[in-house]
């Protein structure tokens, strides 16, 4: 299973939220397809054709 398979399984499990490092986060939603842009603190995802 790689990396991102278990990043993904820990993330909709629910259960793990808390454990999973912050940038194994934005690893795995970069590697979906969204574009990370920092503004202060704040990290900001985007995808296009997605909407919250």
């Amino acid at each position: 299973m790689s990396n991102y398979a278990k990043i993904q399984t820990l993330i909709l499990s629910g259960r793990h939220d808390a454990n999973i490092p912050f940038r194994d986060i934005v690893n795995f939603l970069e590697h979906v397809g969204f574009t990370l842009r920092i503004r202060g603190d704040h990290h900001i995802f985007a995808r296009e054709g997605w909407t919250p």
